[in-house]
């Protein structure tokens, strides 16, 4: 056992290892761990503290800085859980202050650790504690790596180590914890704009079907021809949170009920653990239905929807329903938004009378790139006769079509033609069969300069006949 001066030591060294420097980094979020199941742990940035407590499941904190004046706008925290396997990392964009962050793991006593330490110490050194049937595996590059228990009144006996430390611990004081969200298996926290994430159809050439069973191993990513590593990989099975954006302007009550009867066949095709949300809109958009799974909810809301006013303000419905997602989304989840219009905003030269959006469409493109997600256009070919010049004339039709190719293309996802309007139905579970053959890749790019000049990705997959879709590359912000 520690002597009392040890005993006072140590606790100083547990206390000063973490700051509560920022609201967003400090929560703690809760980890339900399997049995039999491995916790992995990576922290390049900063120290890693693992107090065992007598609760059944883990939780995860970080702390930024030392002296607590460093803040950072997003939690550093990235989590993976694929069911038997949980990894937590930290991530650090280019922009954040270089300061240290620091990770605090509380686990249940009974857990197996393995800690490891590459240049913290004048060697590397390693250690394992406890006797459970679950795993702890820790790694830090440059950070101290301690140990304590609170399960009991005692200090635990130091962990024995090869090699020995020289450095002096960090300042600071303890974090306060916390309640966060439960982490899900399948779900995959995203919480640094430093990864760039993907979203990948891979479609059979000979039966343009979607290729399922697909691992990471099977991808190679290219960022402006120089391959990276892909950090973060979830299956086609993940789920998504999808929203359905809906164009009603100038739609007469038989064709909102057409509309109605589609937005339905696409809730009951979607995925049990897939969350729904629907926006409207015409000259202003409206949230019809906020994400969720419940969908009896979602019919009852949906039945609701009826005819809307305005002008057809597309580019801000299409703004709207990206920053709705982001602000009601779990960060952990995929997010998709499937735009249905026959993309006639009014700032297209030869739309008739019409008041356009307040957003331009340049500029909404590059925020659909920009957009972590994938976007889906459905065109709805609404083309009638011009019989006078105050008619919307043929070339806005024609620009409303290629315009909405164009955003879906720049979103990576697919665009449709739907020739009328009972067809809607059709073209919406062809959209649901689609997402179902999605993989997600993230990385960090080597190339850490942040210029806002456009990226090039290119992505491989090593099958026969396998061809890639998805979004072509992002500016560099």
């Amino acid at each position: 056992m520690f002597s009392k001066v040890q005993k006072v030591l140590y606790g100083l060294v547990l206390l000063v290892a973490f700051s509560p420097t920022t609201a967003h980094a400090d929560d703690e979020i809760r980890i339900d761990l399997p049995a039999g199941g491995q916790l992995k742990v990576r922290n390049d940035f900063g120290n890693v503290t693992v107090e065992a407590w007598s609760n059944s499941y883990a939780a995860v904190s970080a702390a930024i800085g030392g002296d607590g004046s460093s803040r950072l706008s997003r939690s550093p925290i990235l989590i993976d859980n694929r069911g038997s396997v949980i990894t937590i990392s930290v991530v650090r964009r280019p922009l954040d202050p270089v300061v240290p962050i620091h990770l605090k793991i509380k686990v249940p006593a009974d857990i197996d650790v393995t800690a490891r330490s590459l240049h913290g110490t004048t060697k590397p050194f390693q250690t394992r504690i406890g006797n459970g049937g679950r795993k702890l595996d820790i790694q830090t590059d440059t950070g101290e790596i301690l140990l304590t228990d609170a399960s009991t009144a005692e200090i635990p006996k130091q962990p024995e180590l090869l090699g020995t430390d020289t450095r002096k611990p960090s300042a600071g004081t303890p974090a306060e914890p916390s309640l966060g969200g439960d982490i899900s298996e399948g779900d995959v926290i995203r919480v640094d704009s430093q990864l760039v994430t993907l979203n990948i159809s891979v479609i059979d050439r000979s039966t343009n079907r979607g290729l399922l069973g697909l691992g990471q191993s099977d991808f190679k990513l290219f960022e402006d021809g120089q391959e990276q590593q892909i950090l973060q990989f979830e299956s086609s099975s993940a789920p998504f949170d999808l929203v359905l954006l809906i164009d009603l302007s100038g739609s007469t009550r038989e064709v909102v009920k057409l509309i109605r009867a589609a937005a339905i066949r696409f809730i009951e095709a979607a995925r049990p653990a897939d969350r729904i949300g629907v926006i409207t809109f015409a000259g202003a958009p409206a949230v019809v239905s906020t994400l969720t799974a419940d969908r009896e909810l979602l019919r009852q809301r949906i039945e609701t929807i009826d005819t809307a006013r305005g002008d057809t303000k597309l580019y801000d419905a299409t703004n709207f329903a990206m920053d709705e997602v982001l602000k009601d989304s779990k960060k952990s989840r995929r997010t998709a938004i499937v735009l249905m219009s026959d993309g006639l905003d009014g700032t297209i030269p030869g739309v008739s009378g019409q008041q356009g959006s307040r957003h331009t469409y340049q500029e909404t493109l590059r925020n659909i790139q920009e957009f972590d997600g994938v976007l889906y256009t459905l065109w709805l070919n609404t083309e009638y006769e011009a019989m006078s010049p105050l008619d919307t004339q043929p070339e806005a039709f024609d620009a409303g079509h290629d315009r909405m190719k164009e955003m879906a293309d720049a979103g990576g996802g697919v665009f449709y033609e739907v020739g009328k309007l009972t067809d809607l139905a059709g073209a919406y579970e062809q959209v649901v069969a689609d997402l179902g053959t999605m993989y997600s890749l993230a990385y960090r790019p080597s190339n850490s300069t942040r210029n806002g000049q456009w990226r090039t990705i290119r992505i491989g997959v090593n099958r026969t006949n396998a061809v890639p879709r998805g979004k072509r590359g992002y500016y560099a912000n």
